[in-house]
């Protein structure tokens, strides 16, 4: 199905840098779920190791573009950047503006509000609609909806210009080719919440974990290997006690042999004073 943005007459998009006295909007979060959904996302992929310095991965951030001589930022609930140009040292990073900045935007997520549905917004004149601005605008190649109120995650990819909503696997998982990575649904707990969490899986269908699943992972690791040395040296204290036992056994054999051999000589020394002959 394609999502088809209403015809207009094309903006003109120009790039151009924040000024430093832009005064971003400082909008609240929906519901206390999206700051967390968008953590979980972003240290999964640390724990794994798969951010490095020249990416950019980031939660409500403001994304620039200037259309029709108006700045517009949008700040998407998360988003990842593959390559972007570094800062100077001590710089904090307030915004970007792709093209100038560095590569354009890969991915875009935003967690569906209960209220204006502005997640799907094809609205083309300013301020414009979210979905409009990342297809039409920044030209994203994926843009993620995921409703936790409905518990439904659509993924769709641009082609030929256009929003494409994509298929999931029978494990109801999308393949996101710009992080080579599947991303899905899972109910489960994190910090003191039980609820649907979005996830990513490796292309061999293995859960990347979050540092606290990592840590109990490793914890039950060596927890494991502690108890298979306990076991190491429980068997070879068992060997240990089954050789002692054996060595004893020889020893009383041949203390045994030894007290026989003496009484054979006490007899024959007796039979000898008696006159007997021991043959």
């Amino acid at each position: 199905m394609v999502l088809a943005a209403p015809q207009r007459q094309n903006p003109v998009v120009t790039w151009e840098k924040l000024p430093d006295d832009f005064i971003l909007p400082d909008d609240p979060v929906e519901n206390i779920q999206q700051p967390f959904l968008a953590a979980a996302l972003t240290e999964a992929l640390a724990t794994a190791n798969r951010i490095q310095p020249e990416m950019l991965v980031a939660s409500n951030f403001g994304i620039v573009a200037s259309i029709n001589q108006k700045t517009v930022v949008k700040a998407p609930d998360w988003l990842y950047i593959p390559h972007v140009s570094p800062v100077g040292t001590g710089v904090i990073r307030r915004s970007y503006t792709p093209n100038i900045e560095g590569e354009n935007v890969a991915v875009v997520m935003e967690f569906l509000s209960d209220t204006d549905n502005g997640e799907y917004s094809i609205r083309p004149t300013f301020p414009y609609g979210k979905l409009y601005f990342y297809e039409q605008i920044l030209q994203v190649p994926v843009y993620v909806i995921f409703n936790p109120y409905e518990v439904s995650l659509e993924v769709l990819r641009l082609e030929n210009g256009r929003y494409v909503v994509q298929q999931p696997t029978e494990s109801g998982q999308f393949w996101i080719p710009e992080l080579d990575l599947f991303l899905g649904i899972w109910r489960g707990t994190r910090l003191g919440m039980n609820i649907y969490w979005l996830r990513w899986w490796d292309e061999a269908g293995n859960l990347l974990l979050w540092s606290s699943e990592q840590a109990e992972k490793e914890r039950q690791r060596a927890e494991q290997e502690h108890q298979r040395a306990e076991q190491e040296h429980q068997r070879a204290e068992q060997e240990h006690q089954r050789a002692e036992q054996e060595r004893q056994r020889a020893d009383d054999a041949i203390a045994q042999l030894e007290i026989e051999r003496q009484r054979q000589a006490a007899l024959l020394a007796k039979l000898r004073e008696l006159g007997i002959d021991a043959e």
